[in-house]
C-alpha cells in the first residue's frame, strides 16, 4: 500500500508552486516548436574554449584546493574581482561586503530566509520576477504591487505604500524582467530618498546591467544610495542591497552569483547559506575567477551586446510588419525581453494555447503578479532564439493573435 505524504508536508509547501515557465519549457522541447518562452541566453556565445582551458589551469596549479570544501563567504579572489569592478561603477565596497551564492536565485531565497516572516509584506513591482515571488511565497510572503511604466516603477503613489512599511522593497532597475522597461535616473534618486524616508531597505536585483544595446548607461541604485548617504571614504553601509549574476555574461550553467550589502547583512546571510549548502562549488568560482581577471568578461559582453542587440531589432521589426495594430510592447533598451499588451479582453492563455497549435510559444503575463493582473500580456525573449526562428516564429504568432482579436470582437 502506497503511503500519503499530502498530511505531512509543512504549512509553507501549500503556497509552494511550480514555475509556470519551467512547466511551458517543457511543451517547447518538441524540436519543431519557436520557443519565446524561456529567459535563456544564448548557447552560441558561451565562451566553451575559455571554460577548458580555465578549468585545466585551475585542476593543474590548485586542484587540491578546488575540490576541497571552502568557506561560506567565497573565494577571496572572486570576491575581490567584485570589488575592483564594482569601483568602476561607483560602489565603494571593500570584500566583507560580498557574498557569493549559487545563482541569483539562491540570493533571493536567503532574503527571503532573513528578512521574511509569516505574513510581513514585501512592496514589489507589477509585474515583477516570477522567481522572486516563488522563492518568497514560501516564506510565507504578502505582497504590496506598485506599477510600472515605460520609464520603470511609477513614483506617483509609492510614499503612500511605503508608509504601510513593507519588509522591502523589490526593484529590477535596468532591462526589467519580464516588462523590459528601465527605471530612468531621476526616479532612481527618488526611490533611494523615499526608501530613506520611510526607513524601507531596497533589493536591488541587476542581472542585466552589463547587456546595454543603446541609451546611456545609469547608475544602479546602490550608486545612488552611496553617493547621498554614504560618509566620506567609509565602506558601504546604506540601505540598498544588491545583486548580479555570472549567468548572463558567462553562463546559467555555473550557477554563479553575488550580493553587495552592509556587512551585517552579509553575516545573517552568510549564516543562512551554511544552513543551506554549506558553500557555493569552490571549484567553479575558481574556475569563474581564471576566466575573468584579465579582463575577459568585458570583452565577451562587447560580444553578447552585439548578438542579444541584433536579435532584439529583428525581432522588433518582425512585430512592427506582423503584429495587429492595436497590440503594444516595450522596445527595451537591453535585456532579454519584450513586453506585449493585447488590447482588454484578450487573455494571453487562451492565445498560447492557439500558439502552441502554430508551433509558437511565449510566456502568459499573469503569473508575473504576485496575485492578479496581467491577463492581456505576455513576455517575449529574443535571446535565445536564431535570426530565421525569429522571423518565422513572429510571423507565426502574428497570424494568431490576428485571429484571435478578430474572434474576440465578435464576442
Amino acid at each position: 500500500m502506497a503511503t500519503a505524504w499530502a498530511h505531512r508536508y509543512a504549512q509553507r509547501t501549500k503556497r509552494m508552486s511550480s514555475s509556470v515557465i519551467r512547466e511551458i519549457l517543457k511543451l517547447t522541447q518538441q524540436p519543431d516548436i519557436i520557443s519565446f518562452a524561456g529567459g535563456l541566453p544564448s548557447p552560441d556565445v558561451f565562451p566553451i574554449e575559455e571554460f577548458k582551458q580555465a578549468c585545466d589551469v585551475v585542476l593543474s596549479e590548485q586542484g587540491k584546493q578546488a575540490l576541497q570544501y571552502s568557506i561560506t563567504e567565497g573565494y577571496p579572489p572572486l570576491r575581490e574581482w567584485v570589488v575592483q569592478r564594482s569601483s568602476r561603477y561607483g560602489i565603494n565596497i571593500d570584500i566583507d561586503n560580498v557574498l557569493i551564492t549559487s545563482g541569483s536565485q539562491q540570493a533571493l531565497d536567503l532574503l527571503g530566509k532573513v528578512f521574511i516572516d509569516p505574513g510581513d509584506h514585501v512592496l514589489v513591482e507589477g509585474p515583477t520576477f516570477l522567481g522572486a515571488l516563488q522563492a518568497w511565497n514560501a516564506y510565507g510572503a504578502e505582497y504590496f504591487t506598485q506599477p510600472l511604466d515605460d520609464d520603470g516603477l511609477v513614483i506617483e503613489g509609492l510614499e503612500k505604500v511605503l508608509a504601510e512599511k513593507p519588509n522591502f522593497m523589490y526593484v529590477l532597475p535596468n532591462f526589467h524582467n519580464p516588462a523590459g522597461v528601465t527605471l530612468s535616473g531621476e526616479r532612481r534618486k527618488q526611490i533611494v530618498e523615499l526608501a530613506h524616508q520611510y526607513d524601507v531597505p531596497i533589493v536591488e536585483d541587476d542581472p542585466y546591467g552589463q547587456l546595454r544595446y543603446s541609451g546611456e548607461h545609469i547608475p544602479p541604485l546602490v550608486v545612488y544610495d552611496d553617493q547621498c548617504h554614504g560618509e566620506g571614504n567609509e565602506k558601504y553601509c546604506g540601505n540598498v542591497i544588491y545583486t548580479s549574476t555570472f549567468s548572463k555574461i558567462l553562463a546559467p550553467g555555473i550557477r554563479l552569483a553575488w550580493v553587495i550589502a552592509p556587512k551585517d547583512v552579509i553575516r545573517k546571510m552568510v549564516q543562512a547559506k551554511q544552513g543551506t549548502d554549506l558553500h557555493t562549488s569552490i571549484f567553479t568560482q575558481m574556475v569563474v575567477y581564471e576566466i575573468g581577471r584579465d579582463g575577459f568578461l568585458d570583452r565577451h559582453a562587447k560580444t553578447i551586446r552585439a548578438v542579444y542587440g541584433e536579435r532584439r531589432d529583428l525581432m522588433l521589426a518582425a512585430m512592427e510588419e506582423h503584429f495587429p495594430p492595436n497590440v503594444t510592447w516595450t522596445k527595451p533598451e537591453g535585456g532579454l525581453f519584450l513586453w506585449v499588451r493585447l488590447p482588454e479582453g484578450v487573455n494571453a492563455q487562451d492565445v498560447l494555447e492557439a500558439a502552441i497549435e502554430k508551433k509558437v510559444a511565449f510566456v502568459p503575463g499573469a503569473p508575473f503578479f504576485p496575485y492578479q493582473g496581467g491577463e492581456n500580456t505576455l513576455r517575449l525573449n529574443f535571446s535565445n532564439a536564431s535570426h530565421e526562428q525569429i522571423v518565422e516564429g513572429i510571423k507565426r504568432l502574428g497570424e494568431v493573435l490576428h485571429q484571435e482579436l478578430a474572434e474576440t470582437s465578435k464576442v
